[in-house]
């Protein structure tokens, strides 16, 4: 294939990704808040780690790891206690910063995903495999691959910067992040003040780099860089394809839109509960978060009550329709989301649909067809459709269409073993959660770790430190073996 041609096909997709990632910032408006929000706080006046240009960012970066390959083990851990123990104790403040300047989500949720930051696993992850035989020894470590070039995305500033960070610098890389620009002050804030802390305490400088101006440059630089080895990437289907192009490993967490499938075997009243903690969290910014539910019509009218019963409000007829037309507008004859009411609370959509709620309502929910754009696409606020299927099959069916085989999330809430697998097996996703909310799937409430990048798209799943290491084998030749 011709090279021009390549690099002009990425710079043609990178612009969009750039124009998507503008658009998808939030609106000036902030949605209303149940506690008051103090004000943002001012960026740090010394700002290490954050550059303006590629080259130097890309080249402090690498130096940083080589400060970082002389420290061993000890230096990697260390960094890892700094970026857990600092998120934490920032989380308030730094929950509180990224609100103000996103203008998305809940400020209660985002102070909670800082402060679960230290379950992101480390160093303890980089263990070798080690064999010995009659034929001598062979031991395959896990090596860092250099310098890795991360995208973050708008909805998850600084939880998947500082997750990010612990996964790979356990694994004993550095990094060069180019963050959202809806997100890039809450970027900087914590990087330079994770630098300022790991140079003060371990003499490493510009460990963790960042673009304090994200553009379309940027971005094409890192991709193209000789010193970036992998690109990681949390982000819609264009940024994924522009990683693709760069001629680099990447690791990329896609697009998600999940489905949920409520049987008749299970406690209704749990899986409205669940669906809604799942669901509504920050919002539903998530990407596993419950977007669509399917539920058998035999018990389709007893599940509404149920999810009426936990608060949810049902919202129909002219007012769903009014809420459609403000989430959604029509291009070529498909249906494209609108980014002003993304991560709003539902208070602010019933506005939209100019219906009242009670402020304590955690989201809202309708009855609509398996092709209602709120069930073929993804958005990521409190309303969740709700699909009423003849049986199970169907509902697998919808599910699978629903989900674009993008093969990230899947959620099913049934007590019937071979449903269960009937549905795994057809939508093949990286995350499947049985009988739990969402969040289950990253630990919370459920077993596993905790991980704010899913490479769903490249298959690599739920991030780890292993996630960013080369396998290396040695092998001695010998019968060395003392039995």
């Amino acid at each position: 294939m011709n090279i021009s041609l390549d690099e002009e096909k990425l710079r043609q997709i990178v612009r969009g990704v750039i124009r998507q990632m503008d658009g998808t910032s939030p609106s000036s408006a902030a949605s209303p808040q149940k506690a008051a929000v103090a004000p943002a706080t001012a960026r740090p006046t010394s700002e290490k780690g954050i550059f303006s240009d590629v080259k130097s960012a890309v080249a402090a970066a690498y130096d940083g790891y080589k400060q970082l390959c002389k420290g061993g083990f000890e230096a990697r851990k260390a960094v890892v206690d700094i970026v857990k123990s600092m998120t934490v104790a920032n989380a308030r403040e730094w929950g509180t910063f990224e609100y103000n300047e996103t203008k998305i989500g809940k400020l209660e949720h985002k102070i909670g995903k800082l402060e679960i930051v230290k379950l992101v696993p480390g160093v303890e992850w980089i263990k070798p495999d080690a064999y010995s035989g009659d034929h001598g020894i062979m031991l395959e470590e896990y090596t860092p691959y250099g310098v890795i070039g991360a995208i973050t995305p708008v909805t998850h500033s600084i939880p998947t910067i500082a997750g990010n960070i612990i996964n790979m610098v356990a694994a004993g890389n550095a990094v060069v992040f180019n963050p959202h620009p809806g997100g890039v002050k809450s970027a900087v804030m914590a990087i330079s003040a994770y630098n300022a802390e790991i140079e003060k305490r371990l003499g490493i400088r510009n460990l963790i780099c960042c673009m304090g101006n994200p553009t379309l440059e940027s971005f094409d630089g890192i991709c193209k860089s000789d010193l970036v080895s992998v690109m990681c990437i949390t982000g819609g289907p264009a940024v994924v394809r522009a990683a693709m192009l760069s001629g680099k490993k990447s690791i990329c967490a896609g697009p998600g839109n999940p489905p949920v499938i409520v049987d008749d075997t299970v406690d209704l009243g749990k899986a409205a509960a669940d669906i809604i903690a799942g669901g509504c969290f920050d919002n539903n910014l998530l990407c596993i978060g419950e977007k669509e539910i399917f539920v058998l019509e035999s018990v389709a009218d007893a599940f509404m009550r149920a999810l009426d019963s936990h608060g949810a409000v049902k919202i129909g007829g002219s007012a769903l329709d009014r809420l459609t037309d403000a989430v959604f507008s029509k291009k070529d004859g498909h249906y494209v989301l609108k980014r002003d009411l993304v991560g709003k609370d539902p208070g602010v959509l019933a506005q939209a649909a100019g219906v009242s709620i009670p402020d304590s309502a955690p989201m809202l929910y309708a009855l609509t067809d398996a092709g209602h754009p709120f069930v073929v696409e993804e958005q990521m606020m409190p309303m969740i459709p709700v699909v009423a299927v003849k049986n199970f099959d169907e509902a697998v069916d919808a599910a699978m269409k629903a989900e674009h085989n993008y093969k990230h999330s899947a959620i099913i809430h049934s007590l019937d073993v071979s449903r269960m697998t009937q549905m795994a097996r057809a939508l093949n996703t990286t995350l499947f959660v049985k009988n739990g909310p969402s969040t289950c799937g990253l630990g919370l409430g459920g077993e596993g770790y905790l991980s704010y990048s899913i490479a769903t798209a490249t298959g690599e799943g739920i991030s780890n430190p292993k996630t960013f290491t080369r396998r290396r084998r040695c092998v001695m030749v010998d019968n060395l073996n003392i039995f």
